[in-house]
C-alpha cells in the first residue's frame, strides 16, 4: 500500500508541476511583490517597534494576501488537473483497476498536489521576504537594496536559463524544470541576502531575520494545505470552474466565519477593560484565597453603574470566552467588607465588587471556598457583570466551518504581539484535523463516483 501511495503521489506531483499555470502564477506573484515596494508608500502608518513597522506593514499585508489568493486559485487549478480531468478522460481507470483502493488514490493525489503547491508557496514567500527586507520606496531618495536585487533576480534568471537549456537540448518539461530549480535556489538566495547587508557588508543572519514574520508565513502555508484538501474534495465531483468557485467560496467564508457565525456563539456585555490590577496583600497575589482583595483601574468609565455586591467575571477576550474566573454566581446582598458576612459558611463562592469609585474598582473573593481562577486579573483583561451565555447551534456551525483567522497572524505581527513558536504546533494540529475531515469527504465522494 505504501509503495502504491508513493507512486501515485510522485506521479501527481510531476503532473502538477508540469502545469503551465503553476509557474505563471508564481512569477506573477514575484512581479506583484516588486510593485508592492513602490505602491505601498502611502499608508501613513506609524512606526511601532515591531518587526514590521511603518509602510512595511501595508507591504506585508498586501503581499501576504496576494500569496493567499494566488495559492487558493492554484489549489483549484491543480486539483482539477490531477483528479477531475483524469476522471473525465477515463485515465484514472488505469490506476483504480490495478487494483488500488480509492482511498489510496485520493491520499496519493493529495500528497502530490500539496507538494507542488507548497513548492510554489515557498517561492512566493521568499519573494515576499525579500520585498520586506528591501523595504518600501517611500521617497525618491530611498536607496535600492542591491543584494536583494542581485540575489533575487539572479536566482530567477539562473532558473529560467537552466530550464530553457534543459528544455531545448534534453526535451525536459520547462515548467517542471523551472519550479524544481527555483524552489531550492530561491531559499539559498534568501539565505545569502540575510548574510549580506544593504551595502554589501557581511552581517549576522539574525540582523534581518524576522522570526515572527516567518511564523506568520508558515501558518499561511498550513492554511493553503487546508484549502488544497478542499479543492481535492470538490474536484472528485466538479469540473475546473466549479472547483475554483468552491475554493474561493470556502476561502471567503472561512475568513469571515468569525463575523458571520462566531459573533453569535458567545453573548456577554463588556463592563470595562483593566489597565492596572493590583493585589491589596503582597503576600497573596494569586487571587485564590477567601477574602482576598484586588484593586482594578479601568481604561474608561463602566458602561453601566456598578454597585458593591455586584458579581464580577473577567477574561482576556471581549466576547467573554474563555472566562478566567470559573463558576456561576450572582449578586451578594450582604456587606462585602464584613468578614463575618462575606466569609460565612452559608455564603457561596463568588467574586464581587467591594468598592466602586469612578474608574477604580475593588473586588473581593467571598465565601468560605474561593472561586477557582486560572490566574488573577491582569492588564488588558475585560470585566463582565454576568457569566457568558453560549449558543450551542452557532457553536456547532462555527466548529464545522474552517476558520482561516487562526492562520492569519498579520495583525499580531504588525501590532507587536509576539506569537510563541508553540502556537505553530497548535495551528498545525488544527490544520491536520481540517485536512483529515476534507480528505474523508473526498474519499466518500470518490467512492461513489462512476469512473468507468
Amino acid at each position: 500500500m505504501l509503495t502504491q501511495l508513493l507512486a501515485i503521489a510522485r506521479n501527481a506531483f510531476v503532473e502538477s508541476v508540469r502545469q503551465p499555470v503553476l509557474f505563471i502564477l508564481v512569477i506573477l506573484s514575484g512581479v506583484l511583490q516588486v510593485f508592492n515596494t513602490w505602491n505601498t508608500g502611502y499608508s501613513m502608518a506609524d512606526t511601532e517597534s515591531s518587526q514590521i513597522s511603518g509602510d512595511t506593514k501595508l507591504l506585508f499585508d498586501i503581499g501576504l494576501g496576494t500569496i493567499f489568493v494566488i495559492a487558493t486559485a492554484l489549489a483549484g487549478f491543480i486539483a482539477t488537473a490531477v483528479i477531475s480531468r483524469e476522471i473525465e478522460n477515463k485515465t484514472v481507470l488505469t490506476v483504480v483497476s490495478k487494483p488500488v483502493g480509492r482511498p489510496v488514490v485520493v491520499l496519493g493525489k493529495f500528497f502530490g498536489v500539496a507538494g507542488s503547491i507548497m513548492a510554489a508557496v515557498v517561492i512566493m514567500l521568499v519573494f515576499l521576504l525579500m520585498a520586506v527586507r528591501h523595504g518600501v520606496m517611500s521617497t525618491a531618495s530611498d536607496e535600492l537594496d542591491a543584494p536583494v536585487l542581485a540575489f533575487g533576480l539572479g536566482c530567477v534568471g539562473v532558473s529560467f536559463a537552466l530550464a530553457g537549456w534543459c528544455n531545448y537540448f534534453y526535451g525536459w518539461n520547462f515548467p517542471q524544470t523551472l519550479i524544481t530549480i527555483l524552489t531550492p535556489l530561491s531559499v539559498v538566495a534568501y539565505g545569502l541576502v540575510l548574510l549580506v547587508g544593504k551595502h554589501w557588508r557581511i552581517q549576522s543572519p539574525a540582523t534581518d531575520f524576522k522570526d515572527q514574520v516567518l511564523i506568520a508565513s508558515a501558518c499561511l502555508g498550513l492554511a493553503v494545505l487546508v484549502l488544497t484538501s478542499v479543492a481535492l474534495a470538490a474536484s472528485t465531483r466538479l469540473g475546473q470552474v466549479m472547483t475554483i468557485l468552491v475554493c474561493l467560496g470556502v476561502f471567503l467564508g472561512a475568513l469571515l466565519s468569525n463575523f458571520l457565525i462566531g459573533r453569535h456563539v458567545f453573548k456577554n456585555e463588556v463592563a470595562g477593560q483593566i489597565v492596572i490590577a493590583e493585589p491589596d496583600d503582597i503576600e497573596h497575589t494569586t487571587f485564590s484565597h477567601p477574602g482576598e482583595y484586588f484593586t482594578l483601574h479601568l481604561k474608561q468609565a463602566p458602561v453601566r453603574q456598578i454597585r458593591p455586591g455586584d458579581p464580577v467575571f473577567y477574561g482576556p477576550s471581549p466576547n467573554g470566552f474563555p472566562m478566567l474566573s470559573r463558576g456561576v454566581y450572582g449578586r451578594f446582598e450582604g456587606k462585602v467588607g464584613e468578614a463575618r458576612e462575606a466569609l460565612a459558611e452559608s455564603v457561596g463562592p463568588a467574586i464581587v465588587v467591594a468598592e466602586s469609585s469612578g474608574l477604580t474598582l475593588k473586588v473581593r473573593q467571598i465565601g468560605r471556598t474561593p472561586v477557582p481562577v486560572y490566574r488573577p486579573p491582569e492588564k488588558d483583561d475585560y470585566l463582565f457583570l454576568a457569566p457568558t451565555r453560549v449558543n450551542p447551534y452557532a457553536l456547532a456551525a462555527w466548529g464545522v466551518v474552517p476558520n482561516l483567522q487562526f492562520f492569519w497572524l498579520l495583525d499580531a505581527v504588525s501590532q507587536n504581539r509576539p506569537v510563541p513558536p508553540s502556537y505553530l504546533g497548535l495551528v498545525s494540529l488544527y490544520a491536520l484535523c481540517q485536512i483529515g475531515v476534507f480528505l474523508s469527504l473526498a474519499v466518500i465522494l470518490f467512492q461513489r463516483r462512476d469512473v468507468g
